[in-house]
């Protein structure tokens, strides 16, 4: 069984994700869990602390994230298809459908208008980083020549700019759902095909 503070993060994650942040209390904290508003205090100082574990916890995740990206295309790969396929597919199932990193990204999204913090998290995590990442991949196939020489930046955003409508669209308008998931999937792998089919490097599916 949970413990309570597990509990008070899990209800609080929940909660944030629906309502966003900034609507959410401690006594509607307590009252889901089922617990007085002084026994929050025995674990988290305020409802700041309870959001700041969860971005903390999010960090983490998705710092590890990029780490096993960064080696999925030459971790045990057959083919340069294989791998952009291993890639893609850590960060939709275990990133953008990922149950508690989904609904931190939910909280992001909403908390980013008046939220600084947020807002700079949002852009860290769902922007630039995958951008950055992206840049990379470019650069190194134009360096050794397996695509045209081109700009790597713009090919970064030319790839990654669908698969983030995709997820606004699939993976974080409404509830996150097996028909939700597998609809972003559909979308999201054809345009990794066409992309990858205009440029050259990549057969998979």
């Amino acid at each position: 069984m949970n413990s309570t503070k597990e509990r008070i993060l899990d209800v609080s994650l929940e909660l944030f994700s629906q309502r966003g942040y900034s609507a959410v209390s401690i006594r509607d904290i307590c009252k889901c869990v089922g617990i007085k508003e002084s026994s929050v205090y025995y674990h988290f100082e305020s409802k700041q602390n309870i959001f700041d574990e969860l971005l903390n916890q999010f960090s983490e995740i998705a710092k590890g994230m990029m780490t096993q990206l960064e080696n999925g295309l030459t971790d045990g790969q057959n083919s340069f298809s294989e791998g952009i396929h291993t890639v893609s597919n850590y960060f939709f199932e275990q990133y953008l459908m990922n149950d508690f990193c989904n609904k931190v990204m939910r909280i992001l999204f909403i908390e980013q208008f008046n939220n600084e913090n947020a807002r700079k998290l949002y852009q860290h995590w769902l922007m630039d980083e995958p951008l950055n990442f992206q840049n990379k991949i470019f650069s190194v196939l134009i360096s050794v020549g397996m695509i045209a020489n081109c700009d790597s930046e713009y090919l970064a955003v030319k790839y990654y700019a669908p698969i983030y409508f995709y997820a606004q669209k699939w993976l974080f308008n409404g509830e996150l759902t097996e028909e939700s998931k597998e609809a972003f999937r559909i979308d999201a792998y054809k345009h990794i095909k066409m992309f990858f089919g205009e440029i050259g490097g990549y057969n998979g599916k």
